[in-house]
């Protein structure tokens, strides 16, 4: 508001506005003159020939209400010439303070605090409004003083009121100088106020909740009847109309079930409301809810236990329509079914403000749970953040911010002309001239094209995001699925659709509107069902066989509990519809995954899913997010899987999309599981800690091996881990209530990590464990201290352990021990190796799994000659093989394409590793993809067509054949390189 404070009226250069008429504006223009210079005002005020009162008069002839407030109180003038906000300002300060008294024991009496806020609101009300229509403050400004004063009034009253009864007895105050102070009592503005974007003529919506167990309170019982008392006094403070006019009509209709409740209800009567009753129209109505008076810290309590409720980690989707659904019955009940100008509600009626409101609310309500920065209270700093998230794009952020402030400052000056809290434009074309210049238009035809516009902008995006309405019979043709019989035009519209068995179709749709599932049981559900019908089935008929794809969604519905939630979602976001085809026509894994955890859909919401890479800052941060505030053991283990089943799906869109290729995918699954283990074994070690102690100076942490190691998992990957640990007294016990020994401790330690994460709960399993890679293998300790390891490595190890050991990588526990097990890792593969050895070994191993686990076809993209073994085997000789000098400084652990392409060169010729790289990405594409969409081996013969299709355009090959043949001819480039490297390996059995 920095210009607004450096302005005043007598800055104008011009009128502003133009007068509803000129004898009316000479009429004012006379009396103001004449008013100057009986009751002292400025001087500027008594030339007539002066803008600033002539914008007076113009003023005073447009607004009947300001006009009476001038000649009820000329003296509202006496400082017009000077910046208004401080005056402003000044006005609410005396409201803030109009509860205190001269004596510190009695209080004011009411009427003596009803005539000071009466006061002071009569002339905030004129200050803004003049600075409104001189355009020196915008309605961003004039919404914040008018909510900025309303706060105040209502914080004095209730301090007042607190005051006067710990004055009579009934309340130990525990401060007489601030009332409120540990009072318990929490006042919520909401609506406009919450938001501080309230109207020139509101009313204000207050809920008022109490804590009977607060430190004032003297009878818990009693407090119970003394606080609606007390609310009973607010409203009559505010509202009754005296002398000196009102403050603001208090509303207070938005507390729980309030025809039967008290005007002031226990606070945790009322959480048990909100959580086992509460409707979704007071979710969204929470969404600008904000502590105003009383006691504050209690209300912002109140509001963080109120945020699971508004704001839901999973979304009901049918919120979508709950809330649509109250602005078709405005429409309905108030016949606002057309954009107009003359007559327009330009709050409830289309294209109006409460369409903004409604669309910011809505996506708030559906992402706000998993997105905090999208909680916001004022109505443009939501679209805001919705920009900023992606939500909604650049240009509709634009539209509707501007299209809404306009809109806010026409309903100003509807309220303005008579201080009536009305939205609606006059019918009258000469009344409706009013507002224009009000608005500093000229003409009616002026103002009533940028209103139109306004109102087109609005009612074009909102109906965007909800009014898509869909029809029985609309352009694909009759779909009409009620009866026995099939009717025949329905039967021609799924013909023409894409589906070859129409019949089939149909009855697969009868049977859901019989509700033979319990997702199409309700009513509800049927309906929504019926609203996004064309459109599902126009997107399935669009798939390669279509009906394969559409028995798969009815066997989803069939698993599902409940069908409303996803109805409404699929209805309200035609592209998460398509995308749910897509899974159904290409991935039974993802499908089967839907089906059993529905909240899943939720994460597919996120603007960013097909943009944004899932990398560790990103797992990182949502984790975080979705395991704050857990305290138990048994909820951390399935918070953690109901994480990674979510973040493994969507990482499988991804690929199935082609948002991210192989490799990502496999950086993707390798990190999830990084952090999930570590966040595993924090839990596990808070448990031995609780339990057992620790041992004096112990280290642990976790040795990722095999593709964890290398970042190369899939979606059902085991993963490869060794527990490694180091304490001062490798001999000696814990310290906790239980002692146990040194080795003992640390076994016991892993065994709870793999259960951890391996152990099936009512969340399923995190992963499957497999620790045969530690020293000695399945003969070894559990647990193995840096030590041994260390040792072992190099003096014990196999060339299959040093292989394995290239790709190894710590992933979490204790740092210090993570970076001497990345150190031991670095001189371990620095050690000298003679070249013959190492070939012989690693052919020996080859043509050993070659033999004794040969390939079933030439989809076993691991196990054809030539296929990923063949390479990862390549790539780890050359990581051995390399010489010290090349190792240097290399601590990081690689893939197997990084591998090749930092030490290949040592050993390959340059068209040998593009070979290897070239076929690594191939396999790579497939298998991840492939993985991530089946739960079991890929067999083109039994493959979801939309699978294939994709498989093919990983290679780009134009069907199954093609793609075989580059497979093989890929396949045979691999393994001419791997025996040219390893002669021996032509001794090999061939594909």
């Amino acid at each position: 508001m920095k210009e607004f404070a450096q302005l005043d009226l007598s800055a104008l250069s011009d009128v502003p506005v133009h007068p509803l008429n000129q004898d009316v504006f000479e009429r004012f223009l006379a009396e103001i003159v004449a008013a100057a210079s009986t009751h002292a005002l400025p001087e500027a005020l008594e030339k007539p020939s002066e803008v600033l009162p002539q914008f007076l008069a113009a003023a005073f002839s447009l607004s009947p209400y300001l006009a009476d407030c001038f000649r009820a109180s000329p003296a509202l003038l006496d400082e017009v010439d000077k910046p208004l906000l401080p005056q402003v300002e000044q006005q609410i300060d005396i409201a803030r303070n109009s509860w205190k008294q001269d004596n510190e024991t009695a209080p004011r009496s009411d009427s003596a605090i009803m005539q000071t806020l009466r006061l002071a609101k009569r002339r905030v009300a004129f200050l803004t409004a003049l600075a409104d229509l001189a355009g020196l403050s915008s309605p961003e400004q004039t919404t914040a003083l008018l909510s900025d004063f309303a706060e105040a009034s209502v914080a004095a009253t209730v301090d007042h009121l607190l005051f006067s009864a710990g004055a009579e007895g009934h309340l130990a105050l525990q401060d007489m100088k601030n009332p409120s102070h540990a009072s318990g009592v929490v006042v919520l503005g909401m609506g406009k106020l919450g938001a501080c974007e309230l109207n020139y003529s509101s009313d204000i919506d207050i809920v008022v909740f109490f804590e009977p167990e607060a430190p004032v309170v003297k009878d818990s019982d009693r407090v119970r009847s003394l606080f609606p008392r007390l609310m009973r006094r607010l409203v009559h403070i505010l509202q009754e109309r005296t002398g000196d006019g009102y403050v603001f009509r208090t509303d207070l209709r938005l507390r729980p079930d309030p025809g039967s409740t008290a005007l002031a209800i226990p606070v945790e009567a009322a959480l048990l409301y909100y959580e086992s009753r509460g409707q979704n129209w007071e979710r969204a109505a929470f969404i600008k809810a904000r502590p105003i008076a009383g006691d504050l810290k209690a209300g912002e309590t109140f509001m963080r236990e109120m945020v699971p409720f508004i704001f839901r980690k999973y979304l009901d989707y049918a919120a979508i329509s709950d809330i649509h659904s109250i602005k078709r019955q405005i429409h309905a009940h108030k016949g606002f079914g057309l954009v107009a100008v003359n007559g327009h509600n330009v709050k409830l009626g289309r294209g109006g403000i409460r369409e903004i409101e409604f669309f910011a609310q809505t996506q708030q309500l559906i992402a706000g749970g998993r997105m905090p920065q999208l909680r916001c209270r004022r109505t443009v700093d939501a679209l805001n953040a919705l920009r900023e998230a992606r939500w909604i794009d650049a240009k509709t952020c634009e539209e509707l911010t501007d299209a809404y402030w306009f809109l806010r400052s026409i309903e100003h000056r509807i309220q303005m002309v008579r201080d009536e809290q009305s939205h609606i434009l006059p019918d009258d074309d000469a009344e409706l001239l009013r507002i224009a210049h009000m608005s500093r238009y000229e003409s009616y035809e002026a103002f009533s094209n940028a209103l139109l516009h306004a109102l087109h902008t609005v009612e074009r995006r909102y109906a965007r995001l909800f009014e898509r309405e869909t029809t029985l019979s609309g352009e694909s043709g009759n779909l009409v699925f009620t009866g026995e019989d099939d009717d025949p035009g329905t039967l021609e519209t799924l013909k023409g659709l894409g589906f070859e068995r129409p019949a089939d179709i149909a009855r697969i749709v009868r049977s859901w509107h019989y509700g033979r599932y319990r997702s199409t049981q309700s009513t509800k559900a049927r309906q929504r069902l019926t609203e996004i019908m064309p459109d599902l089935l126009k997107a399935f008929g669009e798939s390669r066989r279509a009906e394969e794809a559409f028995s798969r969604f009815d066997r989803f519905l069939a698993g599902l509990p409940a069908g409303v939630q996803l109805f409404s979602l699929l209805k309200n976001n035609i592209g998460m519809l398509r995308l749910v085809v897509e899974i159904m026509s290409a991935a039974p894994r993802l499908a089967e995954i839907i089906a059993d955890r529905a909240h899943i859909v939720d994460g597919m919401l996120d603007p960013a899913l097909m943009t944004e890479l899932p990398t560790r800052e990103y797992l990182s941060r949502r984790l975080d997010a979705f395991m704050s505030g857990v305290v138990l053991y048994e909820e951390r283990l399935d918070r953690l899987r109901i994480f990674a089943a979510e973040q493994r799906f969507l990482i499988g869109i991804r690929l199935m999309t082609g948002a991210i290729n192989g490799f990502a995918a496999g950086k993707a699954f390798t990190t999830l599981a990084s952090l999930v283990i570590g966040e595993a074994l924090d839990g596990v070690l808070g448990e031995m800690k609780s339990a057992h102690g620790e041992a004096d100076g112990q280290r642990v942490a976790v040795l990722a091996m095999g593709k964890l190691g290398s970042g190369e998992l899939t979606a059902g990957s085991d993963v490869d881990v060794i527990v490694l640990y180091d304490c001062d007294d490798p001999l000696g016990q814990t310290s906790g209530p239980k002692q146990l020994e040194v080795p003992r401790y640390f076994a016991r330690l892993t065994q709870r990590l793999v259960a951890a994460l391996s152990a099936p709960t009512a969340e399923g399993v995190l992963y499957e464990v497999d620790m045969r890679l530690r020293p000695s293998g399945n003969a070894g300790p559990l647990a193995t201290r840096i030590s041994a390891f260390e040792k072992y490595q190099r003096n014990d190890a196999w060339t299959w352990e040093h292989m394995a050991l290239s790709r190894a990588h710590p992933i979490c526990g204790d740092e210090a021990l993570m970076a001497d097990t990345s150190a031991v890792i670095k001189e371990i593969m620095a050690l000298p190796r003679e070249r013959p050895k190492l070939i012989d070994d690693i052919s020996s191993m080859r043509a050993r799994i070659e033999r004794d686990k040969p390939a079933k076809s030439i989809w076993d993209l691991k196990l054809i000659p030539g296929g990923l073994i063949d390479i990862e085997f390549l790539a780890q000789y050359c990581h051995l093989a390399a010489p010290d000098a090349v190792k240097a400084g290399q601590a990081e652990p690689l893939s197997t394409d990084d591998v090749l392409a930092t030490y290949g060169a040592q050993v390959m010729s340059a068209g040998d590793i593009e070979t290897c790289r070239k076929a690594l990405s191939l396999y790579t594409d497939i298998a991840q993809l492939t993985r991530a969409c089946l739960t079991e081996r890929f067999d083109p013969e039994n493959a979801p067509a939309g699978l294939l299709e994709r498989v093919c355009r990983l290679g780009d090959c134009p069907d199954v054949k093609a793609l075989e043949a580059l497979i093989r001819d890929t396949s045979g480039g691999v393994r001419a390189v791997f025996k040219r490297i390893s002669p021996l390996a032509s001794s090999s059995s061939e594909h």
